[in-house]
């Protein structure tokens, strides 16, 4: 399989389909704007009671079109990213975690002294799948597609696609700020001066959300005489927790003003945060909103904005259950690294005024790997010739939620396929979306392969209430389509974990 793998992701990319260009001054810009580990609950727009402040965000949503039901293609970070720039699901890429995960070839060829720092690979039933850790550079990204149309291509922020060979200037990408392997903001400051990151100098003083909006605001206002493409890719709110003092502060007084506490519940083996109120994470989000207003200012008085199509979405749902478990994803079950709501329904606003209508709310289904066909449809730009989408045009529901427009996509299934287990505790599984129905199936080695589970979002966001029972014909309908659905994409699938059988051998 390996050798497959290797010899995919350096392959040609496939041409760009040749379509009619519209004339450069009709074609509009793009602003793409993506938090990291922001939940669906962490937003003033999703969530008017919600402890942070998003005030920019807020506005940016006044505009434009909520997205109620808008969901990550994975829990973790890599995969979702890799499904926005291409279209194409993680599993039919091979990109199914976070890059820089342990590879199960390497941790069997360490034994099980040398696995030992990875004590879940002895003690877990299941092997996890292989996955590729970089972005192909057979796949046709956003950035190579707007570009071969003569769009100006800026990046900015997390990459986390790829190191050496695979950094966004490789993807497509004219100018890259700060985008590299890594994926949180570990250089010798973290949030804070020095970034220690490709391209971005900063001074004492500077804070990274704020500099990347200054970057990419630099990027807007520049002269030139075609549209542009501009990803702002936010570390925030990401590991390490930090926050500008000033606004630590001010959340600490309103966590005491409004006398909130801790509370915790349980999902699976950890602890899961059931209140919002973390001064620190509060700080990060006001900061990241902060940058996001102002580069939504300057887009304002550089009179582009009605020639903008501004996208906000988050990777993956709010941290819940690790890592300091900073927010909680209430009425959402799970957060960041589960399949249940909470790790992958995502805040979302699309704005475009004149072609959008401004305030609306759309409930419809959808997920990250419609990004890209709506996009290139926006901008009249053809897709990839010979390439399989897995996302969707959003753009006909998007400017006229008709009846029949609606029904044909609340129709059509989501897939997640996530073979891993979790930094976040959870487990290595699948699930679909159809209508209001959720199937979500939990992998286990031997003849059994999985455990699956049934809800009804509509009367049960929380995922709380089991009903396979009630409804087998619709639990056998929903695996039925997952089965074929993984033959489709050629999922990779984990195995049974031989260093458990070795570890009772021995």
């Amino acid at each position: 399989m390996w050798t497959s793998l290797f010899f995919c992701a350096f392959a040609q990319a496939p041409p760009i389909q040749e379509v009619p260009a519209p004339d450069s001054e009709s074609r509009p810009n793009v602003l793409f704007l993506l938090a990291d580990d922001l939940g669906w609950m962490d937003v003033g727009f999703q969530n008017p009671d919600t402890f942070y402040e998003t005030p920019n965000l807020d506005r940016l949503r006044e505009g434009g079109v909520r997205l109620t039901s808008a969901y990550a293609a994975c829990p973790v970070c890599s995969p979702t990213r890799a499904s926005i720039l291409t279209g194409r699901h993680p599993a039919r890429l091979d990109t199914t975690d976070f890059f820089g995960a342990p590879q199960p070839d390497a941790v069997l060829a360490a034994g099980r002294e040398g696995a030992k720092r990875l004590g879940w690979f002895q003690k877990q039933p299941l092997l996890p799948a292989a996955y590729i850790n970089h972005l192909p550079q057979s796949e046709i990204t956003l950035a190579e597609a707007l570009g071969s149309a003569g769009y100006d291509t800026f990046f900015a922020g997390k990459w986390h696609l790829g190191g050496d060979g695979f950094e966004p200037e490789t993807q497509g990408f004219d100018v890259n700020v700060a985008g590299h392997h890594r994926g949180g903001p570990y250089g010798p400051g973290r949030y804070f001066h020095p970034f220690g990151m490709p391209n971005l100098e900063s001074e004492e003083g500077d804070h990274l959300p704020a500099r990347l909006a200054e970057e990419a605001s630099a990027f807007i206002t520049a002269e030139r005489d075609g549209p542009w493409l501009c990803y702002l890719s936010f570390y925030s709110v990401h590991t390490p927790l930090m926050g500008r003092a000033d606004l630590v502060e001010k959340y600490e007084k309103k966590r005491e003003e409004l006398g909130l506490q801790a509370e915790w519940g349980k999902e699976g083996q950890r602890k899961v945060r059931q209140v919002q109120e973390h001064a620190v994470y509060a700080a990060m989000v006001e900061a990241m909103d902060e940058a996001a207003g102002e580069v939504l200012r300057v887009l304002d008085e550089s009179g582009q904005a009605d020639n903008t199509i501004v996208v906000f979405f988050s990777d993956n749902g709010g941290l819940s259950t690790s890592e300091g478990h900073p927010t909680s994803n209430l009425p959402l079950r799970g957060g960041k690294g589960w399949l249940f709501e909470g790790g992958v329904r995502e805040p979302c606003v699309v704005r475009w005024p004149g072609e959008i209508p401004a305030g609306g709310t759309l409930d419809v289904p959808m997920q990250s790997v419609d990004f890209f066909p709506t996009i290139l449809s926006a901008t009249g730009v053809g897709a990839p010739a010979d390439v399989e989408l897995d996302g969707r045009d959003l753009l006909p529901v998007l400017r006229d939620s008709n009846a029949e427009s609606i029904a044909e996509l609340e129709a059509r299934p989501l897939f997640w396929h996530y073979p891993h287990y979790g930094n976040q505790g959870g487990f290595p599984g699948g699930a679909v979306r159809r209508g209001a129905w959720k199937w979500i199936a939990r992998y286990l080695p031997g003849p059994e392969r999985m455990e699956t589970q049934l809800y009804h979002l509509d009367r049960d966001i929380g995922e709380a209430n089991e009903c396979s029972e009630a409804h087998p014909e619709i639990a056998a309908e929903l695996a039925a389509e997952f089965e074929r659905w993984q033959g489709k994409v050629d999922a990779q699938m984990p195995l049974a974990n031989p260093l458990i059988e070795k570890a009772k051998s021995d």
